[in-house]
């Protein structure tokens, strides 16, 4: 029997990390199946030379075929245009060789081409949506509505928005709390609920803090004193993610726990780390490192929490954060805020960490005073937590299932 095809088109590039973490993993496991995968991308030109090798390789090995086009960044808008003709070209072009059977959308601008392919071809179209895109885009004060050219891109991708959620075969929401939001538009009352939740889910095998103990020489390394304990913040510095209020917690945390080391694990320029830690006078207990996928499992070792905090604004009902898998399978607890994606509900409900429900300091002072309590929770409840939620296993079974519901 021929194996069912699928046309996978992402905005993301699969050289970019967010392709080799959210991605690659799903779809090499889903290329297992019955289940003939190209993939068609949009890969930015320094990451693309620096990693193309890498992502060939992998892609060989699991008989998954891949295409892409070269990301164009400015002018903006017109750039995106220009982007959005080329994959919808591509994939036409592609379709018309293979003729597939799905057309798997990663986020909004794929959506664009996904859906022309239904109307064009009748391909079953699956928007796997990630997350609120445009709202996304003015909460993040990447488009102003007060400029007209950017109200207009919203308006129009909010109506792209409608058009995909009524037409497509599938809906993927990251989040239980997206996906009731959804659910309450007025133009989707009464419709067939298609919409599945699939969080960011992380290969678990490789973030497991049982093959990965603890390296007392990382934190010599890092010159961060033997006795200390560390809290740690992964991931990058913008847009959602909230280094001041971050550091206002740890200024608290010091107090009570002076021998503790903020650790952050990020790529990103480190002055504006520094330059607030030094407003705040603890730049002496702030560390900064960063690392490769590869690597991170073990730097991660000698952290015994870790700290994020996300704008709680309206788009973020729809986020997962990928951290969150990848924290949980190292057995490490969180620390975090309310009103973001399912987040909150699953720290709480599942006795893994702190929430924070306001960005103040009397709240920070109950949290350090949980904070011991925190540190107890058995590592191997931590990771049966991301096992429960989180597993890539539970993600490709969830695809999976979805791609058998499109083709039988």
């Amino acid at each position: 029997m021929e194996n069912n095809r699928v046309l996978y088109i992402s905005y993301d590039g699969l050289t970019d990390p967010l392709g080799q973490s959210q991605v690659l993993p799903y779809l090499m496991n889903l290329a297992k199946q019955n289940y003939e995968i190209h993939i068609l991308s949009t890969e930015k030109k320094e990451n693309f030379l620096k990693n193309k090798s890498i992502i060939k390789e992998l892609c060989d090995n699991s008989n998954i075929k891949w295409d892409w086009i070269t990301y164009t960044k400015r002018p903006p808008i017109l750039s995106t245009l220009k982007d959005v003709r080329a994959l919808t070209k591509k994939a036409v072009a592609l379709h018309k060789e293979l003729n597939f059977d799905i057309v798997h959308c990663r986020s909004y601008i794929s959506a664009l081409v996904g859906l022309k392919m239904k109307r064009r071809y009748s391909v079953k179209f699956l928007f796997d949506m990630r997350g609120f895109w445009a709202d996304e885009r003015v909460d993040g004060n990447i488009w102003n509505l007060k400029i007209l050219p950017f109200k207009k891109v919203y308006n129009y991708f909010k109506k792209k928005e409608e058009d995909f959620l009524l037409n497509a075969d599938q809906v993927v929401s990251l989040t239980y709390n997206g996906k009731g939001e959804m659910r309450s538009w007025k133009y989707l009352q009464g419709k067939v609920d298609n919409i599945s939740v699939i969080p960011c889910c992380a290969d678990l095998n490789h973030f497991d803090y049982n093959t990965n103990k603890r390296d007392e020489k990382i934190k010599s390394d890092l010159s961060i004193p033997i006795e200390n304990q560390v809290i740690c913040y992964l991931g990058s510095i913008g847009t959602w993610y909230m280094m001041n209020e971050m550091l206002d917690y740890f200024k608290v945390h010091l107090k009570k726990f002076p021998q503790t080391t903020f650790l952050w694990i990020t790529k990103d320029d480190s002055s504006s780390i520094i330059d607030a830690a030094k407003i705040r006078g603890i730049e002496n207990s702030i560390t900064i490192q960063p690392s490769e996928r590869k690597g991170l499992p073990k730097l991660l070792s000698v952290c015994d929490a870790s700290i994020f905090f996300i704008k709680p604004m309206f788009s973020k009902k729809a986020s997962s954060p990928t951290k969150m898998a990848e924290l949980l399978g190292m057995g490490i607890p969180l620390i975090c805020n309310s009103d973001v994606g399912d987040t909150d509900e699953i720290v709480k409900k599942e006795n893994v960490g702190i929430v924070i429900n306001e960005f103040q300091e009397n709240s920070y002072s109950k949290a350090v005073e949980e904070f011991e309590k925190v540190l107890n929770i058995p590592k191997q409840h931590l990771r049966e937590i991301a096992q429960k939620h989180f597993s890539l296993e539970m993600g490709v079974k969830s695809y999976s299932k979805i791609y058998e519901e499109l083709t039988s």
